[in-house]
Parts: structure tokens; C-alpha cells; sequence
């Protein structure tokens, strides 16, 4: 079983990368926190990774950091939760925030997050409850902004919100109603806040 993998870059994609080791391509689903992350094609990466098979299928799911890989198996073990739901989770709440949230009995900040409704973040809180000790959290790494300018970091966040499935409008509304302080943020900030504005939070 592949647990973790370092090679060339060749892909970067928001929500999946190629990465070249040994002659071989491998393909690995992940979440946006990690895909911010990332450095450009061509560079050496070193990921944690899970592999999963089903259905006869061998997927590879990749992750910037063991808590993000932890919280990744954590999710999938709760019922209705399959790895695609898992990494949008994660796509918008670092491990801390799901852990906080989670014993905090915070269903409306899983709620929120795009395709996991309100059953679902019920059934995350009651059944993982119990469970977020396993997650070993070390100190959060804060988020890099690109270095080319406002523009860009903020295009990157509505991008990531349709990817989240957001349409192209509303995304840009959210996106465009954060004071201009909000760019030195980094984008994963960026993406938690425009969320807030789509939910109507404050």
C-alpha cells in the first residue's frame, strides 16, 4: 500500500496533481489547503498519501500534512462520507477547525460546507465526537498569497469557490465584497471568508 510519495510535480491541478517518481506517473485526488500548498510543475513534492480501493478501483488521495491525511480517514469512517465529501470538508476547514468544531457540537460550520447538509454534519459530530483525539495536530503553517498581486489571489479564491460548486457570479460577489486587507490573508483565507458572506454570517 502507498502511504506516502515524493517525486517531480507534473500536474497541478485544484483537486487533483500528477506526480512523476521512478518513471511512473501517479494520480492523486486532494484538497484545496494542500493544493495551495504546492509549489509549481516541476518541483520535488513529498506527500502524504491514501491509497483506497473500490469497486476494483485504486485511487490515491494526497495530502500537505499527516493531520490533513488523519482527518481524511477520520471523515471517511463516518457513514454517508466517501472520499470526495471528505476533501471538500477539508477543502474548507483546516484539521483544527473540523476538530473545534466537532467537539464543540458546531453542526452549522460543517453544514456550511458546500454538498455535506445537515444530516451529514450531525452524523460527523455524533460519530467522531469520541474519535478527534486520534487527530494529532501540530502548529498550523499559515497560508502564502501569491506574490504578484491582489488580483490574482483573489481570481484564484473564486476559482476555488466554483470548483467548490459555486456558480461564477456568485463566487465573485463573495469574493469581491472582502475589504481590500483581504488579499495579504493568503487564499485559503480568503475561500473560509467569502464562504461566511455566502452563508450570511458575519
Amino acid at each position: 500500500m502507498i502511504v506516502a510519495l515524493t517525486g517531480s510535480l507534473s500536474l497541478r491541478e485544484a483537486g487533483r496533481i500528477v506526480v512523476e517518481t521512478g518513471g511512473v506517473g501517479y494520480e492523486l485526488f486532494i484538497p484545496l489547503s494542500t493544493y495551495y500548498r504546492l509549489p509549481g510543475t516541476g518541483v520535488s513534492v513529498e506527500l502524504e498519501v491514501r491509497q483506497l480501493v473500490r469497486e476494483g478501483a485504486v485511487t490515491l488521495y494526497g495530502f500537505a500534512t499527516a493531520a490533513e491525511k488523519q482527518a481524511f480517514d477520520l471523515l471517511t469512517r463516518v457513514q454517508h462520507v466517501g472520499p470526495k465529501l471528505a476533501l471538500a470538508v477539508l477543502s474548507v476547514m483546516s484539521p483544527e477547525e473540523l476538530m473545534a468544531a466537532i467537539v464543540h457540537g458546531d453542526i452549522h460550520r460543517i453544514d456550511a460546507v458546500p454538498g455535506v447538509g445537515r444530516k451529514v454534519a450531525e452524523r460527523v459530530v455524533r460519530e467522531l465526537s469520541d474519535k478527534v483525539h486520534e487527530l494529532k495536530l501540530a502548529a498550523p503553517e499559515p497560508g502564502a498569497a501569491p506574490s504578484d498581486g491582489r488580483a490574482q489571489v483573489l481570481d484564484e479564491a473564486v476559482s476555488a469557490l466554483v470548483n467548490l460548486g459555486y456558480k461564477q457570479a456568485e463566487a465573485k460577489f463573495a469574493v469581491d465584497s472582502l475589504d481590500a486587507s483581504a488579499a495579504p490573508e493568503g487564499v485559503e483565507t480568503i475561500i473560509r471568508r467569502s464562504l461566511a458572506v455566502l452563508f450570511g454570517e458575519k
